[in-house]
């Protein structure tokens, strides 16, 4: 989902233009004007509302906004964006053993996942 397309708003847009963009569709899809329509109606302003709000709350914070074009362009498209703590995630694929016959179980990879974690490294330097 593109925040920018759905605040219908271009990349360079500044914050003010976010924020009037926001309030504008908020009023608009807002759950709370659409209490006597037809359920599918409902829903769909429903959906649409919250598509509007996580896109604000992306936009809004200049340090989610930094992150989230940090994450857009053509050689991030398999990354799905987070927006809680602006951290980014790949989709989890479990890794497969291999195919060789001389497989003997050990994988670095997580070794190395182990020792550079923050909470090893804290406990290594103070450790007495």
């Amino acid at each position: 989902m593109d925040h920018y397309k759905v605040l219908e708003l271009r990349s360079d847009a500044t914050k003010e233009e976010i924020k009037e963009a926001f309030r504008k569709l908020a009023l608009k899809f807002h759950p709370d004007r659409h209490t006597h329509s037809s359920k599918e109606i409902k829903e769909s302003s429903i959906h649409r509302f919250k598509q509007i709000s996580e896109a604000y709350d992306i936009l809004g914070d200049d340090k989610k906004r930094a992150n989230y074009d940090r994450g857009r362009g053509p050689f991030n498209r398999g990354v799905n964006y987070s927006g809680s703590y602006g951290f980014y995630k790949s989709s989890y694929r479990p890794r497969t053993r291999p195919k060789s016959s001389n497989y003997s179980g050990f994988d670095s990879g997580i070794l190395f996942q182990f020792l550079t974690q923050r909470r090893f490294l804290l406990n290594v330097a103070f450790a007495r």
